[in-house]
This record gives C-alpha cells, sequence and structure tokens, in this order.
C-alpha cells in the first residue's frame, strides 16, 4: 500500500465525517476496510467514524460498513446538532454578521438556524424575529432589544418546531427583510428535504421575504432528499463552511447566490 499523502494524514474527525458521506452521496454504501485505507486509519478508527454518524442519524450501520439513509427519513433535531458542531458554529457566527440593526427577520428550524439564533441573541440587535423553532425563540427570548413572534401550529417534538396549515398561514401575516433556512440537500437543481411539513415553511419563508439565505454545512452538497423545496435561483446566499464541489459552485454562480464560506 502506498504511503499516505501529507494531505490525507491531516485530515480531522469532522473532515473525514464529511467526505465519508460525500462518499455514501455517490456509491450509496462504504465498507470499513475501504475507508481505512483511503483516509490511512485503522479499521477501529473508520469503525467508530461510522458509528458516531450512525449515532447522529446521517447513515445506517451495516456489517463490515454503511449505507445511504433513506430519502424520506431524517435525523431529530438534536441528533444533527451531534454532527459537524465546529462548523455549524461558524456557519452560524457567519450568518449572523448578514443581520443589521433593526432588521425583521424570518428564522426556520433546525440545527443550525438554532446555533444562528445563538449567536444572534449574543450580538443583542434591535430585531424583530418570526420563527416556527422553538430553540430558536429560546435563544432570541432573553435578548432585551429582540422581540420574538413564535407561530401557531402542530408541535413535532423531534424537530423542535412547529408545522402544518396553521404556521404557513400564520407566516402569511408578515413579511420579513430576511429568512434564513436549513435543507437536507443541496445539488445543482436546487434544496431539498425530507419532510413535506417542513418543506412547506421553507417556501412560505422565502416567498415573504425580501431576501432568503440558506445555512448548510459541506455534509449536505451534492446530498438529494425526498422533496424538493426550491431552485437554487429564489437563495440571495448560502452561508457554508467550505467552497462547494466544482459543478455546484457553477451552478450556485449561475444563479447568481453569494457564497459566504466560514473559514477556520
Amino acid at each position: 500500500m502506498p504511503p499516505a499523502s501529507p494531505e490525507r494524514s491531516r485530515l480531522s474527525q469532522p473532515e473525514r465525517h464529511a467526505q465519508i458521506l460525500a462518499l455514501l452521496r455517490r456509491d450509496g454504501v462504504v465498507r470499513i476496510a475501504t475507508l481505512a485505507r483511503t483516509f490511512d486509519v485503522t479499521t477501529e478508527t473508520a469503525r467508530r467514524d461510522l458509528d458516531l454518524l450512525a449515532e447522529a442519524g446521517e447513515l445506517h450501520r451495516t456489517y463490515g460498513g454503511g449505507a445511504s439513509r433513506s430519502l424520506i427519513d431524517e435525523p431529530g433535531i438534536g441528533m444533527r446538532g451531534l454532527v459537524h458542531p465546529a462548523e455549524r458554529t461558524r456557519i452560524a457566527a457567519a450568518a449572523a454578521s448578514l443581520v443589521a440593526n433593526g432588521d425583521a427577520l424570518m428564522i426556520d428550524a433546525g440545527s443550525t438556524t438554532s446555533l444562528f439564533a445563538a449567536e444572534l441573541a449574543a450580538r443583542n440587535l434591535h430585531l424583530t424575529v418570526v420563527t416556527n423553532c422553538l430553540p430558536v425563540a429560546t435563544a432570541l427570548g432573553v435578548a432585551e432589544r429582540c422581540r420574538v413572534v413564535l407561530c401557531p401550529g402542530n408541535y413535532v417534538a423531534r424537530e423542535g418546531g412547529v408545522f402544518g396549515p396553521d404556521a404557513t398561514a400564520f407566516l402569511r401575516r408578515f413579511r420579513a427583510n430576511k429568512a434564513f433556512i436549513g435543507a437536507g440537500g443541496l445539488d445543482a437543481e436546487g434544496l431539498s428535504d425530507a419532510d413535506s411539513a417542513g418543506c412547506a415553511i421553507k417556501r412560505s419563508m422565502i416567498e415573504l421575504a425580501e431576501q432568503a439565505y440558506l445555512l448548510a454545512d459541506s455534509s449536505k452538497f451534492d446530498a438529494i432528499q425526498f422533496e424538493r423545496v426550491a431552485p437554487l435561483a429564489v437563495l440571495d446566499g448560502l452561508v457554508t463552511d467550505r467552497t462547494p464541489p466544482r459543478r455546484l459552485t457553477a451552478a450556485l454562480r449561475r444563479a447568481k447566490v453569494a457564497m459566504t464560506v466560514a473559514r477556520r
């Protein structure tokens, strides 16, 4: 076996996880022995990587490897929060810098948008925020200069938010300067997600805001989930942790989506 390249030997655990997910999106399955050779790590390390990703709901563990998760199954907000925490924290801070004093915002339910809300709360800007996410409302509720408007609807504990016709109808009472949303997948065709009720909230927020920003870490690149939310052209900006692959970057540029890459 040839010696590992310097680039491989420097891969951190989050970087390995992102590459494992990319391999899963391409091939559908991965094997422990192959991952050990690819990343020049022990089989125990490769097995532990798969176990952690499986615990976080990012893949299905199989004998000797892992398989892609279902297009219609999405891990809950708590489990999603365990994957790529450093990257998502950087994304949240970068997104918060896009918010101006006096803005009216709509914020989607999600693990990264919840971190984004905590960053906003720390800045203590004069804001009005409409959200369907309880962790977002809780984080911003302590900010003295922020008014929080929480949507009514059907509460879904695993998502930490409210959804359904009451929530989407309530959103239509408002307009916003900026909407910040998440998604389960982002490819050249647009953004997608596993849950139809969540997709409906995202579409409404995009439609009702002057500008729409997607907060997505690099594990979402070229992933496709069950339902298409919208094409790339509806987005004004993408906030992520690394430059997307070439084809996706080209599609984002054609759609005139501004990219903010939150570096280390």
